[in-house]
């Protein structure tokens, strides 16, 4: 695995570790692909039931590298084109990730940094972290980022925020819905233990369905197909041997398999 990312395991959880503190995690082409590879790999290694996003360093990542923006910036439309896909692709890979992640969030989470936080499931943060959609500063938007950084604030709050540039400190981020916790630097890693020990007793399956369910109907009027579509949702999930699985352990008062697992 790539030097720029370290990926360690603790049971069923793994972490995967931005590792390049001299720049704050920053991102360029590089770090991008090693981030992209590594969620890859994690999503196909059946044993990994969780996964937490965290950084090496004072920051989480403060977004753009510069080196990399500079580039960037004598580049022609096609070569921007890719070069952004490449962003647009990892994190699109890290929202659609077919497990549980963590964002552990501590210090700087900037522009494309708070586009992973985003795009991460549950999101804990430092009271010492720090957010902001930095790119108008730049003469650039938030784009790549701004599906998920919508999704997790929406259009309301981002219609500031998107503009502003602010900071955003911890404890706006929990109220704004950014992160869902916000703890003591020392109580970090303690509240993600506690959190993925719940995600452990969820059947993966299920986990994985229940992501997936709240992409479809997020947003929809609430209509006859959508009605429809809960039903068939739940009829399918239930004919599962998984599901089977769990409601028989739960009938004899036992962890299901997933769990002893």
């Amino acid at each position: 695995m790539s030097g720029l990312i370290e990926i360690e395991r603790n049971g069923v959880v793994a972490t995967l570790w931005l590792n390049r503190p001299d720049k704050h995690n920053a991102f360029d082409e590089h770090l991008i692909a090693a981030i992209t590879d590594g969620l890859r790999a994690l999503g196909a290694h059946e044993a990994v039931r969780v996964v937490v996003l965290a950084g090496r360093g004072k920051s989480f990542s403060a977004g753009g590298d510069l080196d990399w923006m500079r580039r960037a910036a004598g580049y022609g439309y096609e070569q921007n084109l890719a070069d952004a896909m490449g962003l647009a692709t990892m994190l699109r890979t890290l929202a659609e990730f077919p497990k549980p992640t963590i964002a552990r969030v501590h210090g700087a989470a900037l522009g494309g940094g708070m586009g992973l936080v985003c795009a991460c499931d549950i999101a804990v943060a430092s009271e010492t972290a720090v957010f902001a959609t930095s790119e108008v500063k730049f003469g650039l938007i938030p784009a790549t980022i701004g599906p998920y950084v919508l999704r997790a604030i929406g259009a309301r709050q981002a219609q500031r925020y998107f503009q502003t540039a602010e900071r955003i400190d911890a404890t706006r981020a929990l109220q704004i819905g950014l992160v869902h916790e916000v703890v003591g630097a020392a109580a970090l890693d303690a509240k993600i233990d506690e959190i993925a020990t719940a995600l452990r007793a969820g059947g993966p399956q299920a986990q994985n369905a229940a992501k997936r369910f709240i992409a479809e109907v997020a947003d929809r009027p609430l209509d006859d197909a959508l009605v429809a579509s809960t039903a068939d949702a739940i009829a399918r999930i239930r004919a599962t041997d998984e599901a089977r699985e769990g409601l028989t352990a739960f009938l004899e008062k036992r962890g299901a398999a997933w769990v002893a697992g």
